[in-house]
């Protein structure tokens, strides 16, 4: 049966996030406004503030919701995590303040999946407690995201594997704990059966961040970058360090992305609210020429084409989930593939018609507009920077 409607009493969970996010993880933005300051967990006055926060999040039974109940979350479908994700997506602190940030949500699936019972015990528990962060360690210099082109490897040396090679764009790697690696472990192997999947720890010999790279609108000159450029050379990993079989690294990698790129296009769906609410408060604020914004043509069809844009995208997206919790396995891949494409479209449009009404303060850093619209080049990936290169 197909039903718009939300069960009143996982409404009332919706309603606390909702209330929750805008009072405490709206304000933790403008304290600590760098969107990389969420993964830093040396970063002692925030982490004081960030705690009591999860704690509250943890007694709502909300805490890392994305998981399986045996993990310890609720054990939602992707349609309920959707809906939550939208309010989550209205602040960067929120995903973190609820135990939902990528890419650890993604690297504690892979690791209850495929990992072993001490490396959940040394990994996956600290991840899940939100006691340190991680990283997941795919995209090429040379290759981006395409797997089929990627060319760090990964050989067998007696009870050993080696890695050697770069890695692009590695997420958050000057503050995790360990990476997640894929590596050419048989270049003679059909594309999609030549790489594996590993686990490193952060301090294991032989890794070197090349540097850290800026996205706009960080600063290079405060040392703002997230981003590494990896090395790895000569990386000796114990054999169980596999996640996964020889083989099977781009199997261990779409097990972790279809769900998450929902997560990702409904917190684009509350970035776009936001700016939204932004927008019409701002029209019904602000007068010039001797009347509101709001009564000028031009600014109603601003607000009225970015809600017509906002609601389609949302109703995509809540499909995709729709058949992700429905259909067979794969099923929804071709409706995933339509929102990441049409995420970075619809980020653009609204923020820049955000900004239009603004007017200089919209072009100014005294609101967030200018980061979300530095953003939407990746729209098409994330809200915030990912990963996936």
């Amino acid at each position: 049966m197909w039903d718009f409607r939300t069960d009143p009493e996982f409404q009332s969970k919706l309603d606390w996030i909702e209330d929750f996010v805008r009072q405490e993880c709206e304000p933790l933005d403008l304290l600590f406004p760098h969107i990389g300051q969420p993964y830093n967990t040396e970063n002692k006055a925030a982490r004081a503030i960030l705690r009591p926060l999860q704690q509250k999040v943890r007694e709502q039974g909300l805490w890392a919701c994305h998981l399986t109940p045996e993990l310890g979350g609720g054990g939602y479908g992707q349609v309920k995590l959707a809906l939550i994700n939208e309010i989550l997506g209205r602040s960067h602190w929120a995903p973190t303040v609820f135990g939902t940030a990528a890419p650890d949500t993604g690297n504690a699936e892979i690791l209850a999946m495929f990992g072993t019972a001490e490396q959940k015990t040394r990994y996956l528990q600290p991840l899940l407690d939100g006691e340190i962060v991680s990283c997941f360690s795919m995209t090429e210099p040379q290759a981006g995201a395409d797997p089929k082109e990627f060319v760090c490897s990964a050989r067998r040396d007696g009870d050993e594997w080696v890695i050697d090679g770069q890695k692009w764009f590695s997420s958050n790697a000057r503050y995790a704990s360990f990476f997640i690696v894929m590596a050419v472990t048989d270049p003679t192997a059909p594309p999609y059966r030549q790489m594996s999947m590993f686990i490193v720890p952060a301090e294991t010999p032989g890794i070197t961040i090349l540097r850290n790279v800026c996205v706009m609108p960080d600063r290079e000159e405060l040392d703002e970058g997230t981003h590494a450029y990896l090395e790895y050379r000569d990386v000796r990993l114990p054999a169980d360090a596999i996640l996964g079989g020889v083989g099977e690294g781009f199997a261990v990698a779409q097990a972790r992305l279809g769900g998450g790129r929902v997560h990702h296009a409904m917190r684009t769906v509350g970035v776009c609210r936001r700016a939204f609410d932004m927008m019409a408060e701002r029209a019904i604020s602000r007068r010039t020429q001797g009347e509101l914004l709001a009564d000028k043509q031009l600014v109603q069809q601003f607000i009225a084409d970015s809600w017509i844009e906002l609601q389609q995208f949302r109703l995509l997206v809540l499909h995709t989930a729709w058949v992700i919790d429905t259909e067979p396995h794969g099923a929804a891949r071709t409706d995933i593939a339509m929102c990441k494409v049409a995420m970075a479209k619809v980020l653009q449009d609204i923020i820049g018609r955000a900004i239009q009404l603004h007017g200089s303060l919209g072009v100014s850093t005294e609101t967030p507009l200018h980061y979300w619209w530095a953003m939407a080049p990746v729209g098409s990936r994330s809200p915030l920077p990912t990963t996936l290169g």
